[in-house]
């Protein structure tokens, strides 16, 4: 086994977490409170590199730069609609970009947005399914190793209801001057388009995940780039309302789906992704039927996950093969993969089988946690038997 897998002192490294700035073990308990954390002891530019680490934009760099200056403890956000089982961008991805921010002195504000696929009619509407779904995804984080010391999990409904008289009027001025048509155009972020029969909720639902970015005094929205017209959403209210603080952006990149031509992983195509749970033989079979081009970068699911799963995880990409097919490799830049790739001197194969192992050993702990702890597998087993709904 390459080292890069294995534990600090030599043990399982199904076990291991990425020491530094990956993915620490936490000791919080979990809920949906404010949880205590060290003063950060980057300087600004540190904490500056760190934060823009995690996006593949940031819109504006110079903002994120005098804010991370002047704040020492800065408001990020990112909402989730609670709408089936996780996929591994939502569960890995996402805990490997908290734990960068929250290293760099950022508290992590998640908006459980039940009421949100309540309206976009996830699990039919059912928002009793929906908030079970909620308290699953929290435990995949905390399996995972999401650290938890800065993190607070906010129901939607919850807190909409216990601060209704500041946020409905801000609902409402962001509705009253936008038009319909810039609204609609928002549908993106709904996982629809703009030329959908949309119901009346899912006009509704934009001016309301805009208004969750004031209403949550969020200064960095961290959320993927298929949100990123209701993030500049917010900053244009903030040039209506002659507000000088803007919102800064800054938007992860979206992991493709497995298959051929899919810009993003689909719940509702258990083929097109790999979940927290998956066993480690459903990781081997999606793997195996993957689209992996050989010699193409480009639109390739396989470089994907090797750049913004594994490499990131372990700090390096290790591919195992005989001598005589190139011998062991740790590729720790993805410009170094690439190039590899483009040449052959990586074949897909080769690729597929790294890709394997990394991912299965990443997914132990949520498996391992599912299986161990019964109210843990009692929520999945619940969850598994919802109907996804589009």
């Amino acid at each position: 086994m390459p080292s890069e897998y294995k534990t600090a002192s030599g043990g399982d490294a199904g076990a291991w977490r990425p020491d530094g700035l990956g993915l620490g073990t936490h000791s919080a308990a979990l809920g949906l409170g404010t949880h205590s954390a060290a003063p950060c002891a980057l300087s600004a530019e540190e904490r500056y590199d760190l934060c823009r680490s995690v996006g593949a934009e940031c819109i504006q760099e110079d903002e994120l730069r005098n804010l991370l200056k002047h704040k020492p403890n800065p408001v990020c956000y990112d909402g989730f609609e609670p709408s089936g089982r996780m996929h591994i961008a939502q569960g890995v991805g996402k805990a490997l970009n908290v734990n960068k921010l929250t290293a760099a002195g950022c508290t992590f504000k998640f908006w459980v947005a039940d009421w949100f696929a309540q309206l976009n009619n996830k699990m039919g509407g059912d928002l009793k399914k929906i908030q079970t779904v909620g308290r699953y995804m929290v435990e995949v984080w905390k399996s995972v190793g999401m650290n938890l010391d800065r993190v607070e999990f906010i129901s939607s409904s919850e807190e909409i209801n216990s601060r209704a008289d500041e946020y409905w009027p801000l609902v409402m001025d962001i509705a009253r001057r936008n038009s319909l048509a810039r609204v609609v155009r928002c549908s993106q972020i709904m996982g629809r388009n703009e030329t959908d029969d949309l119901a009346a909720s899912q006009i509704f639902y934009p001016c309301m995940q805009c208004a969750d970015i004031f209403f949550l005094k969020a200064d960095i929205c961290q959320l993927g780039m298929d949100q990123r017209k209701v993030n500049m959403l917010a900053r244009e209210y903030c040039t209506e309302i002659k507000r000088k603080l803007k919102p800064i952006i800054l938007s992860h990149a979206m992991l493709p789906g497995l298959l051929e031509g899919q810009e993003k992983m689909s719940k509702s195509d258990p083929n097109s992704a790999i979940f927290m749970e998956d066993t480690e033989q459903e990781v081997k079979t999606k793997l195996k039927k993957s689209f992996c081009p050989p010699a193409i970068v480009e639109g390739n699911p396989c470089i994907a996950y090797a750049h913004q799963i594994v490499m990131p995880w372990f700090k390096g990409f290790s591919v195992e093969r005989p001598e005589q097919n190139g011998g062991n490799k740790t590729y720790t830049t993805r410009e170094e993969l690439e190039a590899d790739y483009l040449s052959g001197a990586l074949h897909p194969g080769d690729l597929k089988a790294a890709l394997v192992k990394g991912i299965n050993i990443i997914l132990q702990p949520v498996r391992d946690h599912f299986k161990n702890d019964p109210d843990a597998k009692k929520l999945l087993d619940t969850v598994k038997k919802y109907k996804v709904t589009r």
